[in-house]
């Protein structure tokens, strides 16, 4: 069954990833896994479903937000490498080599909203969640979006400390997640 080996690598590749951030439940990775676990069980979920109407207004609506979250996560990834710097003498296990920023980001994507990444991550999980409703996707697509609401909250908490007044400062112009709303 195709859908409990994508559960299967899946979960492994994720505990890798994660494998620092789990051994801190104070980094905003830590939550950020279980948004991917529940992320990664939506796509198990809908993985062989073939819809009757690709045409179908939920259908296309699904399809927009897997290709906006895919736009939006590169985007802000070339950003966070490339006006981010990361730096590799940043020490914190938790975060992963492109998080490890020397320079807030406050172009793109990012002079609208805060977390370009975790946005393009609750616009897949709802992607995902309308490419075939059912209460199993409800109870998913809830736990991603919940998770990645305290993903946010924390990473917030974290750059307070390490960008200090600038963030502030830059958090009080802009939305968590959606330009001009959250």
């Amino acid at each position: 069954m195709p859908e409990t080996l994508i559960l299967s690598m899946g979960s492994i590749a994720l505990l890798y990833i994660s494998r620092g951030a789990l051994s801190n439940p104070n980094s905003h990775g830590f939550y950020r896994f279980f948004a991917w676990e529940a992320i990664l069980g939506l796509d198990a979920l809908n993985f062989s479903v073939e819809t009757a109407n690709p045409w179908a207004p939920d259908q296309l609506l699904s399809t927009f937000m897997r290709v906006t979250s895919l736009v939006l996560a590169i985007h802000a990834l070339i950003l966070l490498i490339k006006i981010g710097k990361p730096m590799r003498e940043r020490v914190d296990r938790a975060l992963l080599g492109f998080e490890k920023t020397s320079s807030l980001v406050m172009i793109g994507a990012f002079k609208y909203i805060r977390h370009p990444m975790y946005a393009s991550l609750l616009f897949f999980a709802w992607g995902e969640f309308l490419k075939q409703v059912s209460w199993l996707g409800v109870f998913l697509v809830l736990v991603a979006s919940v998770f990645l609401w305290l993903t946010a909250k924390r990473d917030e908490e974290e750059c307070l400390t390490h960008f200090g007044s600038e963030y502030q400062c830059y958090m009080r112009k802009t939305k968590r997640f959606i330009p001009f709303l959250l």
